[in-house]
């Protein structure tokens, strides 16, 4: 089968794949560049504003990945439903998705509000008293925003599931440029601590959640929720969603968690290795950036067609998608690798420092064209298909055995220092990458569908 060349009567074109996965990378790239942009603002209100950002931003951060994987959950039954010409019961499911999203997000928002002091003590233990009064002021108005989030993501996954990635993309564009002048508005001209970055984000979220309803409310669009006000939830359609959703917000929580732990190896090694391996992860995000959109994408492709019980077009989509993540890391890589000099040139390191991170980003970029695709992006297909559990449990064992286990066999025991950890994490892709291979091969993950 030619794999450039869509066959006849499969569901997504050449062109149809296009219009899913360019928004879906636009939209990542604009969550960095906002992330960024932030940093940089925040930065001149010294270092204890942006080191209580930046802690408040990482448990932010764990709600928006748990808010994700949920609305994946309801993306994949709503798309098995669709690809199964159940139109009535994939508008059910992407109901219940956005009701119970709201329903969850307003209770962890009021239990983080009432517990934020208490939360920032038990993640971030004893921290300076300025750095503490910083993110508890950031963190009372933030946590306003986390049912907007969960609006938004839920919404988005509903217009991908329908192959309409850029609603969401324009949604996010607007909503993130009146995020940064909303920001430089209130820290550069009106003088605000902390608030300055707190509120204007607060808007951008909840203009994003309300622009993302009055579109899913539509009763033209094919995939539409129902308008009202009282919900009765469908158990029966609800399980399906959490049987999804669920075990990939673990995956995600715990891998955050595994992030923390390895740092905790990193800062022993200096200042110096911290530096490096900050901005190693900042540039390696970027290296890697388009496999993450076009997962998103991929795992709404695989439920349409599993919906249609046609294994064939997922198998042929799993191996056009791999296909396209290879080579489109390559291309941003050999961008990254010309780059360098200019990149690690902004961040003013010393000598050394470049030097340690340049071994890095090189390494990363290098094993993210290679093995990253097979660790990462196949496992889109297994979540597509309802094999949601598996991937969790094998992501899990994994993390912990190689990527955190290791990190301190190679980089304290062995003496490697700070690029132990990378080797671990590479370790860490090879081992996932075989082990999801074996299981693709093995066609267990056929077993799982959801509807």
């Amino acid at each position: 089968m030619n794999i450039f060349k869509t066959p006849e009567g499969y569901i997504y074109s050449n062109k149809a794949l296009l219009a899913l996965f360019i928004p879906l990378l636009i939209e990542y790239a604009l969550e960095f560049f906002v992330g960024f942009a932030d940093s940089i603002m925040v930065a001149s209100l010294g270092e204890a504003a942006i080191s209580g950002v930046s802690l408040v931003d990482f448990l932010i951060q764990l709600l928006i990945f748990s808010f994700s994987a949920l609305a994946t959950g309801g993306a994949v039954v709503a798309g098995q439903y669709l690809g199964n010409k159940q139109i009535d019961k994939a508008q059910d499911s992407a109901t219940q998705l956005v009701w119970f999203s709201t329903i969850l997000s307003v209770i962890l928002m009021i239990i983080v509000i009432i517990l934020r002091q208490y939360l920032i003590g038990i993640l971030f233990g004893q921290i300076e008293v300025d750095v503490w009064q910083n993110a508890d002021k950031y963190l009372y108005i933030v946590a306003l925003s986390i049912p907007f989030l969960a609006i938004y993501n839920a919404g988005a996954s509903i217009f991908r599931t329908t192959n309409n990635a850029s609603l969401p993309m324009k949604i996010l564009f607007i909503c993130d440029i009146l995020n940064i002048v909303g920001n430089a508005i209130c820290i550069y001209y009106l003088g605000w601590d902390v608030h300055g970055v707190a509120i204007p984000t607060v808007i951008s979220r909840l203009l994003s959640a309300i622009l993302i309803l009055h579109f899913v409310v539509n009763e033209d669009y094919k995939l539409h929720i129902k308008r009202t006000l009282i919900h009765k939830f469908d158990f029966k359609i609800l399980r399906k969603v959490l049987q999804v959703g669920i075990p990939y917000g673990i995956e995600n929580g715990l891998f955050q968690l595994g992030r923390v732990l390895v740092l905790s190896i990193v800062s022993t090694f200096g200042t110096m290795a911290i530096a490096a391996n900050s901005v190693g992860y900042a540039v390696g995000i970027f290296s890697v950036l388009p496999g993450f959109a076009i997962n998103l994408g991929l795992t709404a492709i695989i439920s349409r067609c599993v919906g249609a019980n046609d294994y064939e077009q997922v198998r042929y989509y799993n191996k056009k998608c791999l296909i396209i993540v290879f080579v489109s890391h390559i291309v941003i890589n050999l961008i990254i690798f010309a780059a360098l000099p200019l990149i690690l040139n902004i961040y003013n390191l010393s000598a050394k420092t470049a030097a340690m991170t340049s071994e890095m980003i090189i390494w990363h970029g290098i094993f993210g064209i290679i093995i990253w695709p097979l660790s990462f992006t196949l496992p889109a297909t297994f979540r597509g298909a309802g094999d949601s559990k598996s991937v969790m449990y094998i992501s899990l064992i994994v993390m912990f055995t190689c990527r955190i286990a290791l990190s301190y066999v190679i980089a304290d025991f062995m003496g490697v220092g700070v690029f132990g950890t990378w080797i671990a994490m590479f370790i860490d892709w090879y081992v996932r990458a075989a082990i999801y291979i074996y299981r693709y091969f093995s066609n267990k993950w056929t077993e799982y569908r959801v509807i």
